[in-house]
């Protein structure tokens, strides 16, 4: 090798490739250290393939690694130099994303949350966000920070867990659209695995926080898409080739070829209630079916009664702190002779899940605030309410033990038998046995807790809430960061740092996790193949994305869940059919399949249908009539599922072009992986031990004496755990490549060994014995994007030229540099004049396809100017109408004064038409003035600068 080798391949390493290339993302994926599967890699393409586009939404379903496509775009951005990186995930995620960016992609990153963000401003850094790192955040704190967010110029900003900004398009949204407004200038990623739950209108919500371009106004969208009918038609054909620069979803049944899915078993546990625990059902059952409540909220009835009954539901501890509250809220109403305020803190306090279910819920239409003085009558009312209440909790308080409860430790056990089972039928030698149990109540969690210390899982349990603020996790905390203190595995953020000393201590000591809804997204846990149901969900999609923690993408066995049924309530029994035989949740391959959850619109609205049955129905007759109803149109709406166009608009899923991706992408590491491991040899020859077996070295000398570099030993390859990870994106590589961009090459003469290399390359074995000369240069354009293209002139000594891949394989051989040349002046000439020409190609061919992105550009920008248009018009044609019936009506009324009331309303609406005429052509130049400054910022953009620099020059000789 020489030192034109080195510079050759230092630049080719660094080049700036086209975004629709798989090359466009070398660097993260020769550094990435977790095997990349081919959707994935085609998903990050995806995202800014065009580059004038202004983000994408990533909607691949649960389990499939959405955190790995933002992570190969993120460490891409990183590599490429642009830094301000922001991603914004529910609070919950925030530890799990910085230890997956850091430990798989090598991104440092900072956690951002009050704490930080005012030591920082202390310390005298003006804007917190602007950081030689990612920054992490939650949606809460992005809202509240919002004016620090828009002062930071963005290089990307990634949002997880995107469809809680779903309801964007409604005004009461805040968090949403605060978010939207703070990173409206910026390329983003949104990352959903439910990118449509309730209605189109959502889909169109999450398209206008990327691209506020992409369709016309919200009514323009929902009169010409709210009906698609069956997926035929025109109109799906226009909405989905709309979407389809946008949103990119990949479903697990298309993967298979390359990702390996484990099974999932049922267990049900059956238990029946003491007579006690059915009088308390009962009693508190009948008073929640009562139309007046002192105790509840009107604004929000429906909601607090569902959530007094999964509280009942889950256990005698749960429901009797809440009934405390109420009584409380009620003596105090009644000393104060006012109404009481609702009990939602109390209850939020309890069920962690009470604010997100309350934005989904979205009672609309609350009533004022009830009159706050009471009057007799009322007040009278209001105690005897009270003193029922009392009774109820005295009743709660006196049940020590939970018939589910009970039998919790036989569920264990038999979980414990069935996944030890599923995980020796797959042959994997015996592990401690691990579950996680899932429920609704903080009260309920305690309760588990204090019961399992009572067993042989004593000392082996922890728990996992909104807060963990119980001595037991506190301590846990502790050890984690005495355990890591010093390293990078401790972010700063007291919170994010829990949930990661949890999670660790749950897959290292820990066999039971009791788990809220807290930890139901987002959070890894493919170590335990045990899943408890202790309370179940009544939504599916909630249920799906339980087990999801467990089974998913990386899990090696198959998953087991374990779920409780009362055998004494009919309408529990019910639910639990339709989830387990409607849909499938809970056995399988996937359990509830795409088609499936989505044939149910919403699962929010299937669980409010749930909850009114529970409210409406007294007897068992009742409840059977209402279950059968529901499973009914169940069954019509899964028929109707393959079917159903929602769902197949966002799929584009090419099996071709993923397994072209794959193979690329195998090249491309393979390639990537020889030039470094070359490259670091002959840079460091006089400075490092070399083991070539195992792509290992050791340094012996300081490379750069001035600068701290560690001695090693280092390595390439994936999860290198006993020495420095190399590559390309590793400080020391990138300094030897910016030394090796810098090397002296002089024209000179090398002779180059192809008879001693042990290579067969087919299209240099015609230079056998031949000679000749050759230039190299790299051409760098910059036009909406940039791109690095090393272009080679080449030709024998008898004026044969030769081809660019004849050029560029001569730099895989051996060589040795004989002498300094002098190039002649014809010889300079005729090389620079074949560059040119292939520059001139090269120009061409960047040229030909911004072309093709700026029509693709265009064409958008002109079918929402035509939806602005339509909107515009349908008010006039409304008129227009308008005009008509009322000119009509005039002509047939039956006397004088009827004919003059309408002629008077007649010129009314002509003259609001001349005025709305006017304003339909005003608003009409207005969307032209918009249009053309959006062509001038589109051709400022693809105005092209070219930078050349000459590599070297030399002659060649093969032999």
């Amino acid at each position: 090798m020489t030192d034109y080798h080195a510079r050759y391949l230092a630049f080719e390493l660094t080049r700036r490739h086209a975004t629709d290339s798989v090359e466009k993302l070398g660097a993260a994926l020769a550094d990435a250290q977790v095997d990349l599967n081919p959707h994935q890699v085609d998903a990050a393409l995806f995202a800014f393939r065009n580059p004038f586009s202004k983000g994408a939404i990533l909607a691949d379903e649960v389990g499939l690694g959405k955190t790995i496509e933002a992570g190969l775009l993120l460490a891409q951005k990183w590599a490429e130099r642009k830094r301000r990186l922001l991603v914004i995930v529910p609070a919950n995620l925030r530890k799990q994303w910085s230890q997956e960016l850091e430990d798989k992609f090598f991104l440092p990153t900072t956690i951002l949350e009050t704490r930080t963000f005012n030591e920082q401003i202390k310390a005298g850094n003006l804007n917190p966000f602007q950081q030689n790192a990612v920054v992490i955040c939650s949606y809460q704190f992005v809202r509240t920070k919002a004016p620090y967010v828009q002062q930071t110029t963005w290089d990307l900003v990634v949002i997880d867990e995107a469809h809680r900004l779903r309801n964007v398009y409604k005004n009461s949204s805040k968090i949403a659209l605060a978010i939207k407004q703070a990173i409206a200038p910026f390329p983003k990623l949104l990352l959903t695995a439910t990118p449509l739950q309730n209605s189109l209108l959502e889909l169109y919500g999450l398209v206008s926080i990327i691209d506020d371009y992409a369709f016309g106004d919200l009514e323009s969208f929902r009169t010409r898409y709210a009906r698609l009918g069956d997926g035929e038609g025109e109109t799906y054909a226009e909405l989905k080739a709309r979407l389809a620069p946008i949103c990119k979803r990949t479903l697990r049944r298309q993967v298979l070829e390359y990702v390996r899915y484990t099974e999932r078993h049922a267990l049900v546990q059956k238990f029946v209630p003491t007579p006690d625990e059915q009088r308390l059902y009962e009693w508190v059952s009948g008073y929640l079916q009562r139309d007046k409540l002192y105790a509840l909220p009107a604004s929000q009835r429906q909601l607090v009664t569902l959530i007094l009954r999964k509280l009942l539901a889950s256990s005698t501890y749960a429901i009797a702190g809440t009934l405390e509250s109420m009584v409380n809220r009620l003596e105090a109403a009644a000393r104060q002779v006012e109404s009481p305020a609702p009990p939602t803190d109390a209850i939020a306090e309890d069920y962690e899940d009470f604010d997100e279910l309350a934005d989904e819920w979205d009672e609309e239409g609350e009533p004022g605030k009830p009159d706050p003085t009471l009057t007799p009558e009322q007040l009278a009312e209001l105690k005897r309410e009270k003193e029922e209440l009392a009774e109820f909790l005295q009743l709660a308080k006196s049940i020590v033990k939970n018939a589910k409860g009970e039998v919790l430790l036989t569920a264990l056990r038999r979980g414990f038998e069935a996944a030890a089972r599923a995980r020796e039928a797959q042959g994997s030698p015996a592990m401690q046995p691990k579950a996680v149990i899932f429920t609704e109540s903080r009260r309920t969690q305690r309760y588990l807790f204090d019961l399992l210390q009572q067993t042989e899982f004593k000392d082996k349990v922890v728990l996992f809430n909104g807060s963990n603020n119980d001595s037991l996790s506190r301590e846990i905390y502790q050890r984690w960061l005495e355990r890591h203190r010093g390293t990078d595995r401790v972010s700063g953020s007291p919170s994010a740092d829990m949930r990661a000393a949890i999670v660790e201590h749950f897959r290292d000591e820990a066999a039971i996790l009791i788990a809220t809804e807290a930890a139901a997204e987002g959070i890894n846990l493919q170590f335990c193949n045990l899943v408890v149901n202790y309370d179940l969900p009544w939504n599916p999609q909630r249920i799906e994305q339980r087990i999801g923690r467990c089974h998913r993408y990386g899990q090696k066995f198959d998953v087991v869940v374990v779920n409780f049924l009362n055998k004494a309530n009919a309408a529990d029994r019910r639910v639990y059919e339709l989830l387990d035989q409607k849909f499938r949740l809970f056995s399988g391959v996937f359990g509830a399949s795409d088609e499936v959850l989505g044939a149910i619109e919403s699962g929010v609205d299937f669980e409010k249908r749930i909850a009114e049955i529970y409210q409406k129905c007294r007897t068992p007759e009742q409840i059977q009539f209402e279950f059968d109803q529901l499973q009914k149109e169940l069954e019509e709406q899964i028929a109707n599922a393959q079917r159903d166009a929602r769902d197949k608009l966002l799929e584009n899923f090419d099996q071709e072009v993923v397994e072209r991706v794959r193979i690329d992408t195998r090249h491309l590491l393979d390639r990537v992986q020889q030039q470094l491991w070359a490259l670091t040899r002959y840079m460091l020859r006089d400075h490092a031990r070399f083991d070539g077996a195992d792509y290992s070295f050791t340094l012996h000398t300081n490379p750069f004496p001035d600068e701290p570099i560690h001695p090693g030993p280092y390595r390439m390859g994936r999860n290198v755990e006993d020495a420095n990870t190399y590559r390309v994106g590793h400080p020391l590589a990138q300094r030897l490549l910016e030394q090796a961009r810098s090397l002296d090459t002089p024209p000179a003469a090398l002779r180059f060994d192809y008879t001693g290399s042990g290579k067969n390359i087919a299209i240099l074995a015609p230079l056998l014995g031949r000679s000749g000369w050759l230039a190299c240069r790299r051409v760098a354009v910059q036009a909406i994007e940039g791109e690095d293209r090393l272009l080679f002139a080449g030709m024998t000594d008898g004026g044969t030229l030769l081809d660019q891949d004849q050029c560029r394989r001569l730099f895989d051989l051996p060589a040795n540099v004989t002498e300094q040349v002098i190039v002649p002046q014809n010889l300079a000439r005729r090389l620079d004049e074949a560059l040119r020409i292939t520059e001139r190609q090269f120009l061409e061919e960047v040229q030909r396809r911004n072309g093709q992105w700026f029509d693709a550009e265009m064409d958008k920008l002109d079918r929402w100017a035509e939806d602005r248009r339509q909107s515009l018009r349908r008010g006039l044609d409304e008129l227009e109408q308008s005009i008509k019936d009322t000119r009509r009506a005039a002509r047939q009324a039956p006397n004088l004064p009827e004919k003059l009331a309408l002629q008077k309303k007649l010129r009314d609406l002509e003259a609001r038409r001349d005025q709305a005429e006017l304003d339909f052509r005003q608003a009409s130049r207005e969307l032209d003035k918009q249009k053309e400054q959006l062509l001038e910022t589109l051709e400022q953009r693809l105005a092209a600068t070219c930078e050349r620099q000459d590599v070297f020059t030399i002659q060649w000789v093969l032999t």
